[in-house]
């Protein structure tokens, strides 16, 4: 496991655009049954809150149940269910009441990986995607609320990747605004998942 600081939840007010961009090379730690697991995070994608279409808390949408998360505080885990079948990972990145959020879309397996294999049922593509590295550490709904600065569920501080080694595309699996360059991953990196992402569009298109 790796030795650092955690990173505070005032470090990620600077919004989800700039959070998912400086996550870039921090570490994701799972501690479940007293298991330390998880790695570099290499992907990420950022979510705009209420003027973004493809957010869950898109101001068509406003605050439910299950997005209540995303309205605040800063730092603590969103984590849902989609297609009745997987678990996704965000962190909170805006001010209360303003719902902006960063999902994890992979970290490069780096501690835990023999448990990571047991839970994903396979030796490779263990943490190549949002839903795959929630089953590779275990994270699921009982996370939601979770402040990430503390066990079990934490983010660490790390070195940042150089900047001319960040790629910035569209998202990736989602009908609305996924041409927004919200998405930021480690060029070449072999863990970063394998979705198409829709080329990235102009800068002023975003809100």
């Amino acid at each position: 496991m790796p030795e650092g600081v955690p990173v505070s939840a005032r470090t990620l007010l600077s919004g989800a655009e700039n959070a998912a961009r400086e996550l870039l090379g921090s570490y994701l730690v799972s501690t479940i049954g007293g298991i330390a697991a998880g790695g570099r995070i290499v992907e990420t994608e950022a979510y705009l809150g209420l003027p973004d279409p493809a957010s869950h808390a898109a101001e068509r949408i406003g605050r439910t149940a299950r997005n209540a998360p995303m309205f605040g505080p800063s730092g603590i885990a969103y984590v849902y269910f989609v297609y009745g079948l997987h678990w996704c990972f965000n962190v909170v990145t805006g001010e209360r009441g303003d719902p902006q959020a960063v999902l994890v879309r992979a970290i490069e397996p780096g501690f835990g990986i023999r448990q990571m294999r047991t839970r994903r049922g396979r030796e490779s593509d263990l943490t190549n995607g949002p839903a795959r590295l929630c089953e590779a550490l275990g994270i699921d709904g009982a996370l939601n609320w979770h402040p990430c600065d503390r066990r079990p569920l934490l983010l660490i501080r790390g070195a940042p990747p150089s900047p001319d080694r960040i790629a910035v595309t569209g998202r990736v699996g989602i009908r609305t605004a996924e041409d927004w360059p919200l998405r930021f991953h480690i060029e070449g990196h072999p863990d970063v998942s394998p979705g198409r992402a829709a080329p990235p569009a102009s800068r002023n298109v975003l809100p």
